[in-house]
């Protein structure tokens, strides 16, 4: 029997383990490298064994090279991961996953979570846009961060009627054939009015309700206080009942390595948003990837609805799609049940459904 072959994932938890001893700042390297990990588009074994070098992997230099090589070539039992670390997807395999059924990303229509220069991304509505048309996307949401998140440049009402007009700019220019799509599909793309609406504790938002009602979606998120170790329920039955809100973005708010997220009666909390009708995120940022496997399963369960979101904050982000896709296709979502394989008309209709049920129920 030949020897088990270390992946990506696996080398991620052990130069996880690793930085746990270690001191600065090779402790930083360590833990920086565990997370590209999670994003470095070949097996790292696979590299050795072609005898490329492994400084070729992002975050990976000389001395570390020293470690992973010593792992691959005599490999160590990986130890269970702890929750912090649990069912994050690699890159890698999330192509395997999608390999199984090729046409499954390719009816992704459209992304539900981005940021651009009105708030903490990189790149502008136009530029998000033009990369959207490249995937060949029939929509996009943009997704700027609300004025209650200062650190991450939050927009306040104002702002967000000024970028209105910018994304009308956009809109016009994409229905005059802005960019040739690679694919078939996309010289329509729509680029749709959102929000990452700033959720308390208490599931209320920290925007005008009369602002909120002018977009086209409305992604809600917990920015605050997501270190209890208590039952938070009450928190998500809250911002699902919140008549704003049309999806519970990436709601335990866990980060890889970092913290670990919120604990809640799931079942309870995606039972309510299947009875509302709302929508539940697979945030698809690799330090995120939230829902994860086991969540999704029972959100699938519930029969509530899922977001794909790539929190995408650059265009060259937009690839993160292959993690929400690959775990949805491996927890065996229904297409039906994704907002993402949605058209844009059966998308906007759906939105404008949610709103006026939760304003009747008001």
């Amino acid at each position: 029997m030949g020897r088990a072959t270390l992946t990506n994932s696996d080398l991620a938890e052990l130069l996880a383990v690793e930085a746990e001893s270690a001191k600065m700042p090779l402790q930083k390297a360590l833990r920086r490298a565990s997370r590209r990990a999670l994003m470095w588009e070949e097996e790292a074994a696979a590299l050795l064994e072609q005898g490329r070098s492994l400084t070729e992997l992002t975050a990976v230099g000389p001395y570390l090279e020293k470690f992973l090589t010593r792992w691959i070539e005599d490999p160590l039992r990986v130890p269970q991961r702890p929750n912090i670390r649990r069912q994050f997807l690699t890159v890698t395999e999330a192509r395997t996953i999608l390999a199984k059924q090729p046409a499954w990303l390719r009816s992704v229509k459209g992304d539900l979570q981005m940021h651009t220069t009105w708030s903490d991304g990189e790149g502008s509505i136009a530029e998000m846009a033009d990369a959207a048309i490249e995937r060949g996307y029939e929509y996009i949401a943009i997704t700027d961060h609300s004025k209650g998140l200062k650190i991450a440049g939050g927009i306040n009402e104002d702002q967000l009627q000024h970028q209105a007009d910018e994304i009308e700019m956009v809109n016009d220019r994409c229905r005059n054939g802005c960019v040739e799509p690679v694919s078939g599909r996309g010289h329509n793309l729509i680029v749709l009015r959102s929000i990452e609406l700033n959720l308390n504790p208490r599931g209320e938002g920290d925007m005008d309700e009369r602002a909120l009602r002018r977009l086209d979606l409305v992604l809600g998120c917990f920015h605050s206080a997501l270190r209890p170790k208590d039952d938070q329920t009450g928190r998500y039955l809250a911002a699902l009942r919140n008549p704003t809100i049309h999806i519970l973005g990436h709601p335990r708010g866990r980060v890889y390595n970092f913290r670990l997220g919120l604990a809640a009666d799931w079942p309870r909390v995606f039972g309510l948003a299947a009875q509302l009708d709302k929508a539940v995120e697979i945030d698809a940022y690799p330090d995120r990837q939230d829902l994860n496997l086991d969540l999704i399963k029972l959100a699938k369960q519930a029969g509530c609805r899922i977001s794909f979101g790539t929190d995408s904050h650059g265009p060259s982000q937009l690839r993160f799609m292959e993690y929400a896709a690959a775990a949805a296709l491996k927890a065996g979502v229904r297409t039906d049940r994704i907002l993402n394989f949605m058209s844009a008309g059966d998308l906007l209709f759906w939105a404008r459904t949610v709103r006026e049920s939760a304003r009747r129920a008001a």
